[in-house]
């Protein structure tokens, strides 16, 4: 079982346990999978009002939790994730992120637009609540090893294919987002802020020995060092979005099939809107939920 998520990660505010993307990408069809890039019709401000309604009139706001079920196929790790008031008062009030919200998303994206088709093989999801800067200062060689565990699951990783590690900080709540491809020995860091991987040197040394030490248990020859590859990719203009554009990074290069993610091009477009959209209709209506008493 994973642990509730965000229990040990900081929050910029620090009133709150959990830690908290804009971008629009013209819809395109998928090799295989068939599935467009979802689209919201209507105004910001009409989406709002409905998104809004919605959670307004369910029974969520009046104590109701949302159990998720998360199959193996997401994190090689089965369990369940709780979505309560205080998570969709996160997105509608616009506050930082959570880790439920961030697995929750993970999971619509991967029941969505992955499930049953050949991104299964391309792209893996590295839970947020496993490996962050908190436990990694706490135990770099536990999480080391645990990284080198996920890898050993999803298979020879001979062929291009993408590890997405939501990151964070621990250092006001800041999220990252971590691309690895193990088999070209890149990794991709994508941060709504300025600055690089250099930010985070424990994160980087733990990431790069787990990928070494995971290619010496597979006896792959190491032709060259890892390259670490700093993507340009859209900015937030606040103090509170970074995990929205951590979200929308990964639907994106999903959506799109992209493993080259540098040659992306970014648009913005109802983003932030589009992840309220997904998000809310698919807890509120598709999710069973319990009562507290």
């Amino acid at each position: 079982m994973l642990k509730k998520a965000g229990k040990d990660i900081p929050t910029k505010s620090g009133t709150k346990t959990n830690p908290k993307s804009q971008k629009e990408v013209p819809g395109q069809m998928l090799d295989k999978a068939s599935k467009e890039i979802p689209t919201t019709s209507g105004t910001k401000s009409q989406i709002m009002m409905h998104l809004e309604k919605m959670v307004e009139e369910s029974d969520i706001m009046h104590g109701a939790i949302r159990s998720v079920d998360m199959d193996e196929g997401v994190f090689r790790i089965a369990h369940s994730e709780l979505i309560a008031k205080e998570d969709m008062q996160q997105l509608f009030e616009h506050e930082e992120l959570g880790i439920d919200v961030i697995h929750t998303y993970i999971w619509y994206m991967y029941d969505t637009l992955m499930r049953g088709t050949e991104l299964c093989n391309r792209f893996n999801f590295i839970a947020a609540s496993r490996i962050n800067t908190t436990f990694i200062t706490k135990n770099p060689t536990s999480i080391m090893n645990e990284l080198v565990d996920r890898f050993m699951v999803a298979g020879d990783n001979t062929t291009p294919s993408l590890y997405f590690l939501p990151f964070n900080s621990g250092n006001g709540g800041h999220w990252v987002l971590v691309a690895m491809d193990l088999s070209r020995l890149m990794v991709y860091y994508l941060d709504s802020l300025p600055g690089n991987w250099s930010k985070y040197p424990s994160m980087k040394k733990t990431v790069d020995a787990a990928i070494l030490k995971f290619r010496s248990k597979k006896n792959y020859r190491n032709r060259k060092d890892i390259t670490w590859v700093r993507v340009q990719c859209p900015q937030q203009n606040n103090s509170i979005d970074c995990g929205f554009f951590v979200l929308r990074f990964m639907r994106d290069i999903i959506a799109l099939n992209r493993i080259d993610i540098p040659k992306m091009v970014w648009n913005n477009n109802l983003g932030f809107i589009l992840i309220l959209s997904d998000i809310s209709f698919n807890l509120l209506l598709n999710h069973e939920y319990v009562l507290f008493s």
